[in-house]
């Protein structure tokens, strides 16, 4: 028993090493995951003390268990066996893609992350780029029952209105956002599904698949949680508020019946000075199609030059950045007076939506550019009757105390990117990115 035994370097190594892990497996790992979870605990419980929409204990479990339940969900097993028959596929194979859709779909959530990395980082990028202006969220709060599932329901401007919109909603929720497949790309994957984020495959023709994603949807949206979706489908490529698809919509009206809780939509209106993918998504609009991406030399030239202009002090941001919340709309009333109609739903969802979108002083100034070339001081006029209209129909316009001034400076910013000379006309070729800032103004005076 107390020979001396030699063995080589190499399995001592590895003897010391498998310990090592074993003792890491099952002494250091869970006491560590005991530590994070008491904190996150008590992280939760604190904020809930003051979240206007508290957190839902579904939220809080396990993303394994969240991928179990909606793998034997009875909607989601029938709809396995649905598309066993219907494609002659055998029924574990279908209920094995169907378990793979959920580990797709199902996001994790952590409060440490979302509280204390995202919302902190959203706010200082969103400060960084913008001037944010933003009307109150309280009184869009104001006065919804508690129990009620709250969706945000907001047009798509930008890549930075997940950013915007987090910050903004901070102190009142956590939200769970719908994202497509730019979102797909480690490590930035880890961040968003931490946040509760789940990401869909837009434009999908998998009938499995649609499937398992609306009966999540509607799992969250019976457990309340709170929700922001963008109807339609992608960012504007003129810049307008589009018309709403159907999808996550369908999903949240077809599960809703009598004992449902409620659920209440708040229309959110977003609008930008200046939208960071402006130039992009014109392009992809001449062309007639969606697909469009910033490539790695343009998003580093473009970082470059910000961080030159901050080095030198010229650096100014991209304008201002407004906010508005329109009147909430809740299912349980809108379907005493109105058919079960998704089509028709999101109509006067995204008509709410186009009112609320704050009106600012470059679209402004773009909108009173396309009306005819003439001089600065002429075209500034024009901008403070338009605006004028706009407000006489009781749209949003942020243009600050300095009205005069903030469409003068608004003018010049123009210039600046080319979108005018100094005698006040438009460059040739700058008119479809000069539409594209006009839009929200535009659309607003069309506005009944």
């Amino acid at each position: 028993m107390t020979e001396t035994v030699e063995l080589p370097l190499w399995l001592v190594v590895l003897a010391l090493a498998l310990a090592a892990i074993g003792a890491l497996e099952r002494v250091l790992m869970p006491s560590a995951r005991w530590f994070l979870r008491r904190r996150a605990e008590r992280l939760v419980a604190r904020l809930n003390t003051h979240l206007a929409r508290p957190i839902r204990p579904f939220r809080l479990m396990a993303r394994a268990d969240r991928i179990v339940q909606l793998t034997y969900d009875p909607k989601v097993v029938q709809a396995a066996m649905d598309h066993a028959q219907d494609t002659g596929m055998p029924e574990p194979v279908a209920f094995e893609a169907a378990r793979k859709a959920a580990r797709e779909i199902v996001p994790g959530f952590s409060a440490l992350v979302y509280f204390g990395v995202a919302t902190r980082l959203a706010r200082w990028l969103s400060r960084a780029l913008y001037t944010v202006r933003v009307r109150p969220v309280d009184a869009a709060l104001a006065g919804i029952d508690r129990e009620a599932t709250v969706v945000f329901v907001m047009n798509h401007r930008s890549n930075m209105d997940y950013v915007l919109v987090t910050w903004l909603v901070a102190n009142r929720s956590a939200l769970s956002y719908a994202v497509g497949e730019w979102a797909r790309v480690w490590p930035l994957s880890a961040m968003i599904r931490a946040m509760g984020a789940y990401f869909i495959r837009r434009g999908s023709r998998d009938p499995l698949y649609r499937r398992v994603l609306a009966r999540y949807v509607q799992i969250i949206t019976a457990e309340g949680v709170t929700q922001a979706i963008f109807p339609e489908g992608g960012l504007s490529l003129d810049g307008r508020v589009g018309a709403a698809r159907m999808g996550l919509l369908s999903y949240i009206l077809q599960d809703f019946g009598p004992d449902h809780r409620d659920v209440v939509f708040v229309p959110v209106g977003i609008g930008y000075d200046r939208v960071l993918e402006d130039r992009l998504l014109v392009e992809a609009a001449a062309k007639g199609e969606r697909k469009f991406r910033a490539g790695p030399l343009g998003v580093l030239g473009f970082l470059w030059r910000m961080a030159r202009r901050k080095w030198k002090g010229t650096y100014s941001g991209f304008g201002h950045a407004g906010v508005a919340f329109g009147a909430p709309l809740s299912l349980r009333d809108w379907l005493a007076t109105h058919p079960a109609d998704a089509g028709a739903l999101g109509t006067t969802l995204m008509a709410r939506v186009a009112e609320a979108v704050p009106v600012l002083p470059v679209q402004l100034a773009a909108a009173a550019l396309r009306m005819g070339a003439a001089p600065v001081p002429e075209l500034v006029g024009r901008a403070m009757r338009l605006a004028q209209e706009l407000e006489a129909r009781g749209l949003v316009t942020d243009l600050g105390e300095r009205r005069e001034e903030a469409l003068a400076a608004a003018f010049e910013v123009l210039r600046l990117r080319g979108l005018m000379d100094a005698a006040g006309q438009v460059p040739e070729g700058q008119m479809p990115l000069l539409a594209f800032q006009a839009a929200p103004a535009e659309q607003g005076l069309q506005i009944q």
